[in-house]
């Protein structure tokens, strides 16, 4: 999730854009679009109602086309008034590049995956297993099922997993501890107390046991009916509303920090849970690998937000309280889920 650099208008600035204008001229409260198209039309409408009617919509026009051509501009060399939440320069700190997962798709398309080594250590070393022999090279992404999952790997069981990798490993799912050292608001519908550990991972406990959410991009293990944990072989990624009810059911082993939209955008399967039902459907994946494989020059960098600091503390409170001029009712809290700690290339 890159911080995005520059200005792009939406459509929705320019409907404010245009409420400006009104508030300065109450003649312009006809709908205007910064179109050529749009303001002949508004054009058209004056001559239809003779010469006056043009010149007196003629100001109104010529002042919001000079508005709208110089806030771009103008948008791009004035910043953003300087927050407590702005995380300062030492607040980034480096994923380190064996624990980045680096999935190239059909097209060249690629998916960045940070792993959770410390809360899935057996599962995260099969990972690591797999990538190192290539095993994901040649398979596919064969089901995605809407506001659910996407998931890749084998899918037919018939594929030999590598030397090491163990079949299933223990169920890391939850843990005895907590090491969140931040804390929302308000409690949550799955969990008594929910918050982030220092290197931003979403936590939830209940105040005996620990575990990661599933939140939206969150990385999970396949598996089959208990006692099966999964091998990592098959993984999932969640694209829709996060299905917290797989909390504590699961191992989560990590978290899509760039190119969900490779997975998310796909067409949905027609067949059961979303699988595709025609192999042709499957998504190829080219290639599997940690970063710490790949040659120096072409490994990815990525930095967490670390929020164990003042500066991360005064971002949550924003989260949870967002205010004018849009937001009207802060809503006092947030979900976990909507309350990410951001993850960005490194500069």
């Amino acid at each position: 999730m890159a911080e995005r650099e520059g200005f792009e208008p939406s459509i929705r600035f320019w409907r404010i854009l245009t409420f400006q204008a009104s508030a300065f001229d109450h003649s312009a409260t006809a709908p205007h679009y910064p179109e050529g198209g749009a303001l002949a039309r508004a054009g058209g409408l004056g001559k239809h109602c003779g010469a006056c009617q043009s010149r007196a919509m003629l100001k109104p026009l010529l002042a919001l086309s000079a508005l709208a051509a110089a806030v771009p501009a103008f948008a791009q060399t004035v910043p953003a008034a300087p927050s407590a939440g702005d995380a300062a320069a030492a607040d980034w700190q480096p994923i380190p590049d064996n624990e980045l997962l680096v999935m190239t798709l059909r097209g060249g398309h690629q998916v960045f995956i940070r792993l959770a080594p410390r809360y899935a250590p057996a599962h995260v070393a099969n990972i690591r297993k797999l990538a190192e022999a290539h095993w994901w090279d040649g398979t596919s992404v064969y089901r995605v099922q809407d506001n659910y999952v996407a998931q890749w790997g084998g899918g037919d069981d018939k594929t030999a997993l590598p030397p090491l990798v163990i079949e299933n490993p223990p169920a890391e799912y939850e843990w005895s501890r907590y090491d969140g050292v931040t804390s929302l608001a308000r409690t949550d519908s799955y969990a008594a107390k929910t918050g982030h550990s220092a290197d931003g991972w979403p936590l939830a406990t209940d105040g005996k046991t620990s575990w990661l959410a599933h939140c939206y991009g969150m990385v999970g293990v396949a598996r089959d009916l208990a006692p099966s944990t999964g091998s990592g072989a098959e993984l999932y990624a969640v694209i829709g509303h996060a299905p917290r009810h797989l909390d504590r059911n699961i191992a989560l082993v990590g978290r899509v920090v760039e190119g969900i939209q490779w997975l998310s955008a796909l067409p949905r399967g027609g067949g059961a849970l979303g699988v595709y039902e025609n192999p042709a459907e499957r998504v190829p994946i080219l290639s599997v690998r940690l970063a710490s494989q790949l040659p120096e020059d072409e490994r990815p960098h990525f930095q967490y937000r670390a929020t164990d600091n003042e500066h991360f503390a005064a971002w949550l409170k924003e989260r949870e309280n967002r205010q004018p001029p849009f937001f009207t009712v802060p809503a006092g809290g947030a979900d976990i889920c909507n309350a990410q700690a951001p993850i960005r290339r490194a500069p």
